[in-house]
């Protein structure tokens, strides 16, 4: 294991510091006499110490010079009796006596001297001593001042070592013994700073304190989150108490120092569901049956008659519940994110992203099992509302709205959660009941299929179904969509309802067909009988064509009586986008049904001129492919043959002796209008090709313009086009 190097002033001033002797006499002598310097040891004081030691010296000198005052006085008062001497001595020279006085003077001067010169040693033997002494001090002042330097540095870096290593007093009992408080997360703050430190001091060679250290800190440390984890369950077990818990500072902060603990935060999310799951399903049941206080809101079960109230209400309790407890829990398990019950919920920039990740997987979890309760009693309530067979609105509804419901609680709770799973089984179950009544509704159109009516329209059935649909679109179009989700496909509904319906008209418009065809046989079976009369040319290809007619008058009735029913449904689709694809289909249907009866009816009309089985030789004469002799030589398309049929093919162009088909019982007047084009355009189509065939040379007809007398396009004219 590599060491750190220190700096090696840092190094010179470290050992400099271990190695000094504090139990020097004279060191114990400096730092008594330092000790009265000051009353108490402040980080001020000492670094004062010069302008103290100054200001101590500074004292001496005044205390020397009010000692030195007496002296002065002496010296003064000495100067005065000196002066008085000299002025008496003045005075006596003037008298006659002036030799004693003088020779008093002289005695008086040389006592004097000897007086000063006397004070002048005793003076400098004063100031001497009085130099030695300060000296002295002086001296030992700075060399105190120096070991107090070392002192204070010895102190600072014991106090330091212990700030950084060590819990005071007042910190364990606020670990152990006192009640949770603020003091008690700044002990455990400063253990686990500790805790830090001794990971530093494991890279130098104090290796083995490091350790002792940490395992002292350790023991403080799980100590202490052990009776944190005690204390938050006991304050989870009392938020499971109220409806509406309010989540103090002191909780919040607690769970986000047990966060350090998994295990430990586990065991307290647990709590959190256990209690908020039991406090959920009370809370619940007394909804159900009791309502709020003084019955406002009333209970949900008073609605039970109105399905669709009755299970929105239940829904719309558990959107609320789960915003509310989704909140409560969110703020217990990541304090410091920002609340919001929205899926797309924005967190603070301080959290990573696998926090964020673990805090999103906790909140599943415990809001999974809060909910869990309540899904039981919520499912049997809505399998005995699907059981009671509601009407087909009303099981669409409540199809859209647990659908609607399953998007909006999954984006909050998660989709692979108890209360999710249970939403969708039952919107599954909606739907699956809706589908089912669907069903059973068209069994029973099939089972009795109406019967046609005489002027070939719709059955009461069909605009039924109509009117069911459109009122089901106006659901669809009204219904509300999460942001996460998306409408479904609404083709399928439009089939399960319509396709029935179609069905129907299908077996009914058959039946008319062979009820059609019976009466057509009886007839004919009975003008055979009767009929013993000669007949003209034209009305022996009628008659030879009557059978004919029979089948194909009745199923024309039929092709008349699906499109007007094919009309009757699209026509009201046409207006709404969700139903564009079916009336799309419905449009097809419709062409197909008036493509059949416009090729039947052209088809009867050749029939009856005696056309029909003469069209494949008009044909076939344009086919280089196909040999035959020319069209005059052959029996069927003589001149003879071929006159008849036009005369009775002009007849009925003309009105002469019949008249083309109207379809008046077509009920959408667009559609009858291009149903008789449709069958003009064919009729005109035959004769162009009958026209150029007879024309032709090589069909060998002796005289064309006679056989052949309207060229086609007076016949177009005369059609309508």
């Amino acid at each position: 294991m590599t060491t750190v190097g220190v700096a090696p002033g840092l190094s010179r001033k470290l050992k400099k510091v271990l190695e000094s002797r504090t139990d020097s006499p004279d060191l114990l002598a400096s730092l008594n006499t330092l000790s009265t310097f000051y009353n108490e040891n402040t980080p001020q004081a000492r670094r004062n110490l010069r302008s103290t030691i100054e200001k101590r010296c500074l004292s001496i000198n005044h205390d020397f010079l009010r000692a030195s005052d007496s002296a002065q006085q002496a010296l003064d008062r000495v100067e005065e009796e000196v002066n008085a001497l000299a002025d008496c001595c003045d005075r006596l020279m003037c008298t006659p006596c002036f030799a004693l006085g003088l020779t008093l003077r002289f005695i008086w001067i040389k006592h004097l001297k000897t007086a000063f010169n006397l004070l002048n040693h005793w003076i400098a033997k004063a100031l001497n001593s009085c130099s030695a002494t300060t000296g002295d001090i002086i001296n030992t002042t700075e060399r105190l001042r120096q070991e107090l330097e070392i002192t204070t540095q010895r102190q600072e870096i014991a106090s330091c070592f212990l700030r950084d290593y060590q819990l005071s007093n007042e910190e364990i009992n606020a670990l152990r013994e006192e009640e949770l408080n603020e003091n008690f997360f700044k002990a455990l703050s400063h253990v686990q700073e500790i805790h830090a430190n001794c990971k530093i001091l494991l890279r130098t060679h104090h290796q083995r304190a490091g350790l002792e250290l940490m395992d002292m800190m350790a023991v403080y440390q799980e100590g202490a989150y052990e009776r944190l984890c005690r204390w938050v369950q006991a304050e989870c077990r009392r938020l499971g108490d109220s409806d509406n818990p309010e989540v103090g500072e002191l909780l919040k902060t607690a769970v986000r120092c047990l966060k350090e603990r998994p295990v430990l935060f586990n065991y307290c999310a647990e709590e959190v569901a256990n209690m908020r799951h039991n406090a959920l399903f009370r809370r619940f049941l007394s909804a159900l049956t009791r309502g709020g206080p003084g019955e406002l809101p009333r209970p949900i079960e008073v609605h039970a008659h109105d399905p669709l109230r009755y299970v929105g209400d239940m829904l719309g309790w558990l959107h609320q519940a789960l915003a509310s407890e989704r909140e409560l829990v969110l703020v217990l398990l990541d304090p410091d994110a920002a609340v919001d019950t929205e899926p797309t919920a924005q967190r603070s920039s301080k959290i990573s992203e696998s926090d964020n990740g673990k805090t999103e997987s906790d909140l599943k979890f415990v809001l999974d099992r809060i909910f869990e309760g309540v899904c039981r009693p919520f499912k049997v309530r809505v399998e005995q509302v699907l059981q009671s067979q509601p009407n087909l609105i009303i099981a669409y509804k409540l199809s859209n709205t647990l659908e609607f419901y399953c998007y909006t609680i999954s984006d909050l709770l998660g989709r692979e959660t108890s209360l999710c799973n249970t939403l969708w089984l039952l919107k599954d179950a909606a739907q699956k009941t809706f589908f089912d009544i669907l069903k059973s509704r068209g069994e029973k159109l099939l089972r009795y299929p109406p019967l046609v009516a005489v002027d070939l329209s719709p059955p009461q059935a069909l605009r039924e179904g109509v009117s069911v649909l459109l009122e089901i679109i106006e659901t669809h179009d009204s219904m509300m969509v999460p942001a996460s989700g998306k409408k479904q496909p609404f083709d399928p509904v439009i089939s399960a309802l319509l396709d029935p319906i179609i069905q129907m008209c299908e077996q009914a418009a058959e039946a008319h067909k062979s009820k059609g065809v019976t009466h057509s046989s009886r007839r004919s079976r009975a003008s055979t009988e009767s009929g013993q009369m000669s007949k003209s040319s034209f009305d022996a290809i009628l008659s030879n064509s009557g059978s004919t007619l029979s089948s194909q008058d009745s199923e024309t009735p039929s092709k008349i009586f699906l499109i007007n029913c094919l009309s009757a449904i699209q026509q009201p689709l046409l207006g709404h986008e969700v139903a564009s694809e079916y009336a799309k289909k419905l449009g097809s249907m419709i062409d197909n049904h008036m493509s059949i009866l416009v090729e039947k009816e052209a088809d009867a009309i050749l029939r009856i001129c005696g056309l029909s089985k003469k069209m494949p030789y008009f044909r076939n004469s344009f086919n280089k492919e196909a040999v035959q002799a020319p069209l005059a030589e052959i029996e069927d398309t003589s001149p003879a043959s071929l006159s008849e049929c036009l005369k009775s093919f002009f007849g009925l162009i003309l009105g002469s002796e019949s008249s083309l088909p109207e379809f008046e019982q077509m009920q959408v007047p667009k559609l009858r209008a291009d149903t008789c084009l449709q069958v003009a355009k064919l009729l005109a189509e035959a004769y162009q090709l009958i026209y150029s065939a007879i024309m032709d040379p090589k069909n060998g007809y002796p005289d064309p313009k006679s056989l052949a007398r309207h060229p086609p396009h007076q016949i177009q004219t005369i059609l309508g086009f």
